[in-house]
């Protein structure tokens, strides 16, 4: 009984060995095979947030010039504003200095 016990034990032994070993091995594969996953899907994830940047990009810029449209008329606005302010104040002044 004891050599039946013994080679039982020992199988035992064998398949653990042969089994840790296999895993390791399916591990390494696994783990190669994942970073290529994340590899290639970090690429698409890249090329999708440069796409959505670009996008954004041009509409603040579309934004931007809509907004220079609005306060352009206001900016000549306000030159023209004080333009007149300043020739009221120059003929006030000539009238108040020649009269």
């Amino acid at each position: 009984m004891r050599t039946n016990g013994e080679s039982k034990f020992s199988f035992l032994l064998i398949g653990l060995g042969l089994g840790a070993i296999g895993g390791l091995l399916a591990a390494l594969l696994a783990r190669k095979e994942t970073r290529e996953l994340l590899r290639e899907r970090s690429g698409k994830i890249v090329d999708y947030l440069n796409q959505q940047g670009k996008n954004l990009r041009e509409a603040t810029e579309g934004i931007v010039e809509k907004g220079k449209e609005l306060v352009s008329p206001r900016c000549c606005s306000v030159d023209a504003t004080t333009e007149a302010e300043e020739q009221t104040y120059n003929e006030e002044r000539r009238e108040t200095l020649g009269g």
